[in-house]
């Protein structure tokens, strides 16, 4: 999980790459002398390598979040466990002996899902494993009892819009991937409620499922009627299509009671080891601290959050200082769009030529294989540079593009981004 103390190479470089880095379309040196100063740090990388992988701070990151999922639990956008959270990280973050540690204060989205349940009426009586989407207004007291019409597409639905005016829509959409996919969780009531639906329900985004559901955020249109909207299994969905491509009518009773509250204060949380050389310029390496409700956050995105933590907690131990400032950036609400890093991003961008590189590591923390980058060509060659430095560990792929909720904000303005990668996340 740690493989994110390359950062600190991208810190010592000196100014000039840095001025690559943003977007400078010329060398001050050639690319040789980077290249042999990059290899003058292969001592230091191993140190960082050996305390990561074999020395005292083996595993020390895992332990760290075990430590904090169990105490805090899920975390959701306005929630008291949120806030906990962002108390915890900041007192931890002190007591690591990290440098100017702060809370920025951000508004964020505050909405509960309350009891939620579905039942399938006919052909047969049959539960059906829900989850709201966030932001999703409730059902009557009384819930809703419709007739479904099941498609695989927003291209179908439209074609099929007088059938399904005040039904439930079923999206049985193919999972190609996340990216793709997931405008059917985000678009689905909305592209439903155009056509006179009065609720959607939606095949969870993802490749495989074990009668579990997955939720997330979705988006509503001022202009359009908002309805209520779940995931629902890849199982369930898949069963209710071939109800339906055998002419069987299917009629559901759905009953759900969110609320959405008025936005709610929190934080972003930050920490920094100050650059030596030029503490101006910033190197930020980020994950979210918020979750959903349903589970503990541990991959989604504390294990992001931790490691990204541990990048600085390695270069402390071993006495490092960068030439640059190394901070650390805890999002909030992350889930709900990007709340938080977008106020971020608001509070900073006026200053944006100070940021050398943004980093976030949320695409789940498996086996790494190196980092997606989005920059310029000359910024990539020297971030595939710095990759030959963990060879030892086997870390060295530089993939083409990194995206990311927290850091699109960046990537817009053309300031250079990494996401980290695993074996697991390549499709």
């Amino acid at each position: 999980m740690k493989y994110v103390f390359l950062i600190f190479f991208i810190n010592l470089l000196p100014q000039y790459a840095g001025k690559s880095l943003r977007r400078d379309d010329s060398y001050l040196k050639t690319f040789e002398d980077i290249k042999n100063e990059i290899a003058g740090y292969t001592d230091i990388a191993k140190a960082i390598i050996d305390l990561a992988v074999h020395g005292k701070a083996q595993n020390r990151s895992y332990e760290r979040l075990a430590v904090f999922a169990d105490t805090i639990g899920p975390r959701l956008s306005g929630s008291k466990n949120l806030d906990a959270a962002i108390k915890y990280m900041f007192s931890a973050l002190q007591e690591d002996g990290l440098e100017n540690v702060h809370l920025e204060p951000v508004k964020v989205p505050h909405w509960e899902r309350g009891e939620e349940f579905a039942m399938m009426l006919e052909p047969r009586n049959h539960s059906i494993a829900i989850l709201g989407l966030g932001s999703s207004v409730a059902t009557p007291p009384e819930g809703i009892t419709a007739e479904v019409i099941v498609v695989a597409s927003f291209d179908e639905l439209r074609k099929r819009a007088q059938e399904a005016k005040g039904k439930i829509v079923v999206y049985n959409e193919p999972f190609i991937n996340y990216g793709k996919t997931v405008r059917y969780r985000s678009q689905g009531a909305v592209e439903a409620a155009k056509v006179g639906a009065v609720a959607s329900l939606i095949r969870s985004i993802a490749s495989f499922s074990i009668h579990s559901p997955h939720t997330g955020w979705q988006n509503y249109q001022p202009d359009v009627p908002r309805i209520p909207t779940a995931c629902i299994s890849v199982e369930d969905a898949e069963m209710m299509s071939r109800m339906s491509l055998r002419g069987t009518k299917i009629v559901v009773h759905l009953k759900m009671g969110a609320k959405t509250y008025p936005d709610s204060p929190s934080f972003n949380t930050v920490a920094e080891i100050v650059g030596s050389k030029y503490p101006e310029q910033i190197v930020l390496v980020s994950g979210h601290l918020d979750s959903w409700d349903v589970g503990q956050g541990a991959m989604d995105d504390g294990g992001g959050a931790f490691i990204s933590w541990e990048a600085l907690s390695l270069i402390k131990d071993l006495g490092l200082r960068p030439k640059r400032t190394l901070r650390l950036v805890l999002w909030t609400a992350e889930e709900q769009g990007g709340i938080g890093a977008e106020q971020y991003y608001q509070l900073h961008k006026e200053n944006i030529s100070n940021f050398d590189i943004v980093m976030e590591s949320d695409e789940g923390t498996f086996k790494p294989s190196g980092l997606g980058f989005t920059g310029n060509a000359k910024a990539r060659d020297i971030v595939k540079e710095i990759m030959t430095l963990l060879q030892p560990i086997n870390v060295t792929e530089v993939y083409d593009g990194a995206d990311g909720t927290d850091i699109d904000y960046w990537i817009r303005d053309g300031v250079p981004v990494t996401a980290r990668r695993g074996s697991e996340t390549q499709s």
